[in-house]
């Protein structure tokens, strides 16, 4: 049975079109990611999810409950981390996560079995107030006082987003270890690098899902040549590239440029066609979640 079931559900704001016609499940105890950039649908999908918003069409269920007719019985068992910090600032650490436990009726002693791995690394800061935490540790207090009650399915929304690179390690190895304790758990990311730390991923773009399956079958169904290429003035190279004959598409990856190329290819043309780029450099790349991505947006 899964713990999530999304059916054809589409949200509009006057014009704009934020979800149109989702569609996909979540099993239970998987970890699974919407991979995005703004814009994507995925705040829309959460806050649909999470009974905050009302579809426009479609439906959905958590936890074998109807998201429409059965909100108050969703709400008591999902915990939900929006994207923004949304806890009370001028509370303290402590204070904050007593009123959440308050909030759904329990007592932080009856769920600290849970949070406790998690809720450590802040409790030496116990007395501060939330708005005065660093980045890193907003989060883990969130994230404390979003499992409080001991939900059964985890929604995060862009839950690292402005956290610096050690603490976005550290929140996912968090999460390996909820999934581990059988709580099924929905988390969007802009990161590209993150979606590998997911069971399944939804690769999403204005409002519709592209793709869906595991980081590793994702990146297997990309069919064509990739190659990096690199050169002394990386613009130049760049408007070269996209006018060679057998190139579909050139783009900016890290340090060099990606490029797709298609059976006519031939490199040494290539080499010859921009032979006016200085320090050119052309060699074979594995493709990445990112340049699959980027490949089904163009489609």
């Amino acid at each position: 049975m899964s713990a999530i079931k999304v059916e054809n559900i589409s949200k509009s704001f006057g014009k704009v079109k934020a979800l149109d016609g989702i569609s996909f499940d979540v099993k239970r105890g998987e970890l699974f990611g919407l991979i995005g950039p703004d814009g994507a649908g995925k705040t829309t999908l959460f806050r649909v999810l999470a009974t905050l918003l009302n579809p426009d069409e479609g439906g959905a269920e958590v936890d074998g409950f109807d998201i429409v007719k059965d909100y108050h019985a969703i709400r008591e068992r999902v915990g939900y981390m929006p994207g923004r910090f949304s806890l009370y600032q001028d509370l303290t650490v402590e204070e904050n996560l007593n009123f959440f436990a308050a909030l759904f009726g329990v007592k932080v002693e009856d769920s600290y079995d849970l949070v406790a791995p998690i809720y450590r690394q802040i409790e030496p800061f116990k007395t501060r107030r939330a708005g005065k935490l660093s980045g890193g540790m907003k989060q883990k207090l969130a994230l404390s006082c979003a499992l409080i009650h001991r939900p059964s399915v985890l929604f995060l929304d862009e839950p690292t987003t402005g956290v610096d690179a050690v603490s976005r390690s550290e929140f996912w190895d968090m999460l390996a270890d909820l999934k581990q304790r059988g709580i099924t758990i929905l988390v969007s990311t802009p990161y590209m690098d993150e979606a590998s730390r997911c069971d399944r991923i939804a690769l999403c773009n204005e409002g519709r899902i592209l793709g869906i399956d595991t980081p590793t079958d994702i990146v297997a169904g990309f069919d064509s040549s990739l190659y990096a290429i690199k050169g002394d003035n990386m613009y130049q190279l760049l408007l070269a590239a996209r006018k060679a004959n057998g190139v579909r598409e050139c783009y900016p990856f890290g340090e060099a440029h990606h490029m797709i190329a298609d059976a006519e290819f031939d490199v040494e043309q290539f080499k010859a066609e921009l032979v006016e780029v200085k320090g050119l450099h052309i060699e074979p790349t594995k493709p990445s979640i990112e340049d699959m991505f980027i490949k089904l947006m163009k489609q």
